[in-house]
């Protein structure tokens, strides 16, 4: 090989590692900061939350890039422990609570699950790690093609996004092991209750108003009981639609059981604005 050819060579080597590998690498050692912390902070908030159902899902936000998820601009952003804006009034979910809420659901290998509100795609990619069929709705047509095409581009073969009202869930592929709703509203809408399986776990930010809501853990117990606790204080989006809670809606918490010792949600102020 000639001198030139040799320089070449060399140069074509430097500049691929300076945009491939340590960026790569940056990115994956960023994401495992990020879930060290926040089992961290769950292990502090309560220890017994701090279980076998949390490290699986830590194991799959450890292997989902969540810069590919966020808006270019916010890249830098994506292993920060915040909600971010990704259009259409809607945000990508704080990953320390995508990570307790796919805790709570907890869905199997073979699982079945329903996830409502799709946003950028990252819930469902990170259910899409743990169950067998993720059946994902977001009412927002944007955001679903979007969705669409990023979680098929990754290799999330095992996703369907649809375009509609997730309040009405999905009959069609009832009933679910796991529904996760990442919106909030006055009560957990009965058409999901009525598509989780008996023993299946629904999930979701419920209150009378924005600032008073908590995340929600629902087990259907029988056909007609259910037992509920709560993660702790929330604020989500709002859910829109059919389940979109009355303007000015006001009232107090709720007394509802904790899951665990103590709460281990916490509010992040997402915006609350309706569409």
């Amino acid at each position: 090989m000639s001198a030139l050819r040799q320089n070449l060579a060399c140069i074509a080597m430097l500049l691929g590692t300076a945009a491939g590998k340590p960026q790569l690498s940056g990115q994956a050692d960023a994401r495992a900061a990020m879930v060290s912390r926040i089992r961290a902070a769950v292990r502090a908030a309560a220890p017994s939350a701090d279980n076998p159902a949390l490290a699986r899902a830590l194991a799959a936000v450890q292997e989902v890039p969540r810069e590919a998820f966020v808006p270019t601009t916010l890249r830098s952003e994506a292993y920060h422990e915040i909600p971010l804006p990704i259009g259409y009034d809607q945000t990508i979910s704080n990953p320390y609570i995508v990570a307790i809420m796919t805790a709570a659901a907890d869905p199997g290998h073979n699982a079945k699950v329903l996830d409502i509100g799709t946003g950028s795609g990252y819930q469902a990619a990170v259910l899409a790690k743990l169950a067998g069929q993720v059946v994902s709705i977001e009412i927002v047509p944007q955001l679903a093609d979007q969705a669409r095409e990023r979680l098929t581009r990754l290799g999330f073969a095992n996703v369907a996004v649809h375009t509609g009202d997730g309040y009405a869930g999905w009959p069609e592929r009832a009933p679910f092991d796991a529904i996760i709703v990442a919106a909030g509203a006055a009560r957990v809408p009965q058409p999901l209750l009525d598509q989780l399986k008996v023993g299946g776990r629904l999930v979701m930010p419920v209150g009378r108003s924005w600032a008073t809501e908590q995340i929600l853990v629902v087990t259907r117990t029988s056909d007609t009981e259910y037992r509920r606790c709560s993660l702790g204080w929330s604020m989500f989006v709002p859910l829109t639609g059919q389940g979109k809670r009355p303007q000015n809606a006001n009232g107090l918490f709720e007394k509802i059981p904790l899951c665990f010792e103590n709460e281990v949600a916490h509010p992040d102020f997402e915006p609350a604005t309706p569409k």
